[in-house]
Parts: structure tokens; C-alpha cells; sequence
């Protein structure tokens, strides 16, 4: 099985499960961003700068880019957004379903690995959001290049990130015992691990993959932001484990 294949098959479990990136938001949250009364996250805790969206939004066109759950993209069609949703994850595009048909908007809905091609002409969005989810992919660079374009110019990229620090440590994050970069698809005996089976196959990646990649692309950085993991020992310690960047075309 490919490795894509696993992790849509195991965020389809932690959805059943009650994975909070996979609850959808509810009526109110819906009423109250329609209200003007919202925020979102890229990352476990610090909410996105509300002046990396446009200050208006209606009629943008936004890309929910491994974005499935029911929790950006109602928000943003709450906002007068036309959104699209591309997931790989059965269940995650379910609760898109969920929420559209709820509060009665349009929304389209697009079941596809990212790593391919995205199935869209050039300068098709205004925005593309995308929640921590390049950590389940190998190779990042051609998601970069595909999202240049597929943006609009003046086309806003807004992107979290692991920085690597999860995937050195033990599951109680006390001690090291992985080196860097993580990748199971080159060490084997990490594929053998009860962690593939919990977490499905991910991979850490460095800086340059992931910044200096966006730049290589085409784009240009913004602002970014680091966050922490919101529970756990290194939340505790305060150590940052996320980035979130925001780019443009």
C-alpha cells in the first residue's frame, strides 16, 4: 500500500476516534463568523494574524489544501468566501460535506493526494490555506511549485509546519531517539515501529525544505510565527515545534 494510502486510512480512524482536527465547527461558531466574530489556527494554539487573510473576503477564491475537517473552510464561506477543499481522507471531507449542507452553502469538495498534480488551471485562487499537513508527505517541493501555480498573482499562501523537534523525541518527550530528518520510507525499522500504526507514516523536514523552498517557488515571505505543541512536556518547557508562514505570489 502506498504510503498516501495509509495515512488517508489513518486519519479516517482518528476522525472516528474524535481527532480534534477533524470535528467540525458548529452552528454558532458558523452565526458568529458571519458576524465577524472569528479566528482560525495553522497550528495547535496561536490564531492566524487576521491581516494574512483580505480585509474582505467575499468572492475570494480559497483553496482548503489538505484542509478537510469542517473547520477552515465553513469559516471562510461564512465570510463570503467560494471555497474549495482538497483531502485525502474520506471522513475529513465528510464533515465538509456535513457542515456546507448544514448552514446551506456551496462548497467543492475534491477527494485527491497532493503529492500529484493539483487538478486545477493556473490562477485558479486568491488564497490557499493549508493546517499542518506536509509532515505526512516525502517530498515537499513539488506541493510548493503547484501551489505558485494555481495562485493568482498577489495569490496569498498561508502554511503550518512541524519544524522537527516531535520527531527526535519519545513519546513521554524526555529524552532524544531519532536523528534528523525522520523518514520511514528510507530507515526501514521505523516502519516497523508501533508508531507507524498510530500515527501513520510521516516525515520531518528541514528549513530549507520547507522556506527556502516557498522562496525557490517563486514566492515571497510575509510574516511567520512559531507555536508550541499546547500539551506535553515541551509545551510545558515552552519549546517551539510549529512555524506558520505567510507568502505571497
Amino acid at each position: 500500500m502506498d504510503y498516501q494510502d495509509i495515512n488517508a486510512k489513518t486519519i479516517d480512524q482518528w476522525v472516528q476516534d474524535g481527532w480534534t482536527w477533524g470535528q467540525p465547527i458548529d452552528h454558532q461558531t458558523y452565526v458568529d463568523a458571519q458576524a465577524g466574530n472569528w479566528s482560525l489556527v495553522l497550528t495547535p494554539k496561536k490564531p492566524i494574524p487576521a491581516n494574512w487573510f483580505f480585509k474582505d473576503m467575499r468572492g475570494k477564491r480559497v483553496l482548503g489544501l489538505a484542509s478537510g475537517g469542517g473547520q477552515q473552510m465553513p469559516v471562510l464561506a461564512a465570510l463570503g468566501a467560494q471555497c474549495t477543499v482538497l483531502d485525502y481522507s474520506t471522513e475529513q471531507l465528510a464533515a465538509e460535506k456535513l457542515v456546507a449542507t448544514r448552514e446551506g452553502y456551496d462548497i467543492d469538495i475534491i477527494q485527491a493526494d497532493m503529492t500529484k498534480p493539483l487538478p486545477f488551471e493556473d490562477d485558479s485562487f486568491d488564497l490557499i490555506i493549508q493546517p499542518v499537513a506536509n509532515c505526512y508527505v516525502a517530498d515537499i517541493l513539488p506541493i510548493w511549485r503547484e501551489c505558485y501555480r494555481v495562485l493568482a498573482p498577489q495569490g496569498r499562501l498561508l502554511v503550518g509546519m512541524d519544524n522537527g523537534i516531535n520527531y527526535l523525541i519519545d513519546a513521554q518527550e524526555t529524552k532524544i531517539v531519532h536523528g534528523l530528518p525522520y523518514n520511514p520510507l528510507t530507515e526501514p525499522a521505523l516502519m516497523n515501529e508501533q508508531r507507524i500504526a498510530a500515527d501513520g507514516v510521516q516525515f520531518s523536514h528541514t528549513l530549507e525544505e520547507q522556506l527556502r523552498g516557498q522562496l525557490q517557488a517563486g514566492f515571497k515571505f510575509i510574516d511567520m510565527y512559531e507555536d508550541t505543541n499546547g500539551e506535553g512536556r515541551l509545551e510545558q518547557l515552552n519549546i517551539p515545534t510549529f512555524w506558520a508562514t505567510y507568502a505571497e505570489k
